[in-house]
């Protein structure tokens, strides 16, 4: 250990702390020191293997640390849910429903009930964003969707009424080229009301919480 020195001492060359510092890291005895050549810089030392070795352990442990900070992150998010991300993707369906209008008015009735089913969907999933923080699973049931996110009886009717309208399950049994004569006009004006009525029951749900 060094010793403290008053103001009137003259340190020895091995004595100051950088000549210490170069006799703990290289192990070089005190009469050594005294013939061994000047020390290395600061720069110079951290090029040493215990210096990287040092900087390693320090990266790893940086990098744990943030992996760590990135899943409680994840996990608050989850336990509060996602609010931006449900606006976006409410956002989203507003916007299938303005295209399924317009396929409406152009004739082209499977093309708007296919966007239907796509409003329903975006819904519940953005309520599933403002509930859970994330998507909830899905496998074209709309209306097990909408009962994982608490959807009430008759916004779950609807959703059971627009499921099959998912091309891959349309398209199994009616032929692309026949789809716009098997649905009516009738019928597609029914089916955007229905995709109305779950658009406005997950924006209550979203915007009561923005």
């Amino acid at each position: 250990m060094s010793e403290r020195h008053t103001a009137g001492d003259a340190p020895q060359p091995h004595e100051s702390e950088e000549d210490l510092e170069r006799l703990l890291l290289e192990g070089v005895s005190p009469q050594q020191s005294e013939q061994a050549p000047p020390s290395h810089t600061r720069e110079e030392d951290s090029s040493t293997p215990a210096a990287r070795g040092t900087g390693r352990e320090s990266e790893g442990d940086g990098a744990e640390a943030e992996a760590e900070d990135e899943e409680e992150t994840e996990t608050m998010q989850s336990a509060r849910g996602d609010l931006q991300g449900a606006l976006a993707l409410f956002a989203e369906a507003a916007q299938d429903m303005a295209t399924a209008s317009l396929e409406l008015n152009l004739g082209r009735h499977f093309a708007c009930v296919d966007y239907c089913n796509q409003v329903a969907e975006k819904a519940a999933q953005a309520v599933s964003l403002l509930l859970f923080g994330r998507r909830s699973p899905y496998n074209h049931d709309l209306r097990a969707l909408g009962e994982r996110v608490g959807a009430p009886t008759e916004i779950l009717h609807d959703m059971e009424a627009l499921t099959p309208f998912h091309p891959e399950t349309f398209y199994a049994d009616t032929p692309p080229e026949e789809a716009d004569e098997v649905i009516s006009a009738s019928e597609a004006n029914d089916h955007v009301q229905r995709a109305r009525r779950v658009l406005r029951w997950a924006r209550g749900r979203i915007f009561t919480s923005a």
